[in-house]
């Protein structure tokens, strides 16, 4: 066996502290962040509007891309939303489905 240093122990002990903390986990990127907002404008507006023109659902979904930008949630997003949590928003098939994986 070779001796383990301090040093070293305290490296071991860092490392699986950090990997049982929340903050160590990754968070998702802001281009991910990004990626989540489209979706979620899409999620909603096609539940909302199922019969509406092109134009129609890209307005909304523009309306909605900015309401959600403003929104605690999203505004956090980069800093609070861990990549399982954007994983699962990302799988999400309704809106509804979407904010219960950022709960």
């Amino acid at each position: 066996m070779f001796p383990v240093s301090d040093f070293e122990r305290v490296l071991s002990f860092a490392a699986l502290a950090c990997a049982l903390s929340a903050s160590c986990k990754p968070k998702a990127s802001a281009a991910q962040c990004d990626q989540m907002i489209e979706r979620y404008a899409a999620l909603v507006v096609t539940a909302r509007f199922p019969d509406a023109s092109v134009a129609q659902i890209e307005a909304e979904r523009e309306r909605e891309k900015r309401e959600a930008r403003t929104d605690d949630a999203f505004k956090n997003c980069s800093s609070q939303v861990s990549q399982a949590e954007f994983d699962c928003a990302m799988r999400a098939a309704s809106a509804d489905a979407f904010e219960k994986c950022l709960e």
